[in-house]
């Protein structure tokens, strides 16, 4: 064998392992991208899930938040406070898990729950009348659809 036939060999087996290597270092950054992107959607999830149990968690809470979803104009000051900012924080986590869900990365069967748990908090007259939904800056597409279930609103769940 001469030695161009040689140098030929070892640039062919060198080209095909460089192409093995981009190929496995595509399959690794994707399999990377799809792990970061499920500890994400894991961290919202929590995240709207501890939003959504602390009233059941805290007595004075519990009362308070049954209270406000009935009527928020009957919340004195600092209720009123303590009532909007709980409901802030469930508008802005579901807010964060609608854009999950819009750009894919949320399955829709996981989004259905949350959005069920989002009109049963809409169908309240206490957060119809806050208008929290308005003045949170939500995404728009977001308060859209929140409207939308203030306006089929019926009382269905947690009545005394």
């Amino acid at each position: 064998m001469k030695w161009e036939m040689i140098s030929a060999i070892g640039q062919v087996l060198g080209a095909i392992g460089v192409i093995i290597s981009l190929v496995y270092l595509a399959i690794q950054i994707r399999r990377q991208k799809r792990e970061s992107r499920t500890a994400a959607m894991n961290t919202l999830v929590s995240h709207f899930s501890d939003v959504m149990i602390s009233p059941v968690e805290n007595v004075d809470f519990c009362a308070l938040w049954m209270r406000g979803r009935r009527s928020f104009d009957d919340l004195d000051g600092a209720s009123k406070l303590r009532f909007g900012s709980h409901l802030e924080r469930k508008m802005r986590s579901a807010d964060s898990l609608y854009l999950h869900f819009l750009d894919g990365t949320l399955d829709p069967r996981l989004w259905r729950g949350f959005d069920r748990s989002i009109a049963d908090i809409a169908a309240y007259p206490g957060f119809q009348t806050g208008g929290l939904h308005e003045s949170t800056g939500i995404l728009m597409n977001y308060a859209h659809m929140i409207d939308n279930h203030v306006h089929a609103a019926r009382l269905r769940l947690y009545d005394d």
